[in-house]
C-alpha cells in the first residue's frame, strides 16, 4: 500500500485538530463540573472523491487502524471503519453516491411537510 502524500494545508489542519483535542481534554480535566457523554464520543471523517476513491480511502485507513471495514453498501448503507480509544471512537464513513442521491431526493420533499402544522390541524 502506498502512502498518500500530505500537503502543507493538511499538516496545518491536522495540527489544529490535535491541538484542539488536547485543549478540550485539558479543559474537561480542569473543570469536572462540565458534563461529558457517559458513553463517549465519536469523531468522524468523511473522505472526498468518487465512490471508488472513497472506498479506497476507507480501506487505506482501515489498514492504518488495524481494523476491519463494515460494508453495508449492498443494503443501501455505508462503508465504514472505526477504532475506539477508551470512550472515543474514530470512524471513517463513506456514503455512496447512490445513497446520498436517495437522501437528497427524500429531503427535496421536506418543505412540503410541516409536522407541527399537521399536528395542529389534527
Amino acid at each position: 500500500m502506498t502512502a498518500q502524500p500530505i500537503v502543507p494545508g493538511d499538516l496545518f489542519a491536522r495540527h489544529q485538530t490535535i491541538k484542539g483535542l488536547r485543549a478540550l481534554a485539558d479543559f474537561l480535566e480542569a473543570n469536572p463540573a462540565v458534563p461529558v457523554n457517559t458513553y463517549g464520543w465519536e469523531v468522524s471523517y468523511h473522505p472526498h472523491g468518487t465512490d471508488a476513491q472513497k472506498a479506497a480511502e476507507v480501506d487505506r485507513i482501515a489498514a492504518l487502524l488495524d481494523a476491519v471495514p463494515v460494508d453495508e453498501r449492498g443494503d443501501g448503507g455505508h462503508y465504514t471503519v472505526a477504532k475506539t480509544f477508551g470512550r472515543i471512537t474514530y470512524k471513517v464513513v463513506h456514503v455512496p453516491a447512490r445513497r446520498m442521491a436517495a437522501h437528497e431526493a427524500l429531503m427535496s420533499y421536506a418543505d412540503v411537510f410541516d409536522a407541527m402544522a399537521d399536528q395542529d390541524a389534527a
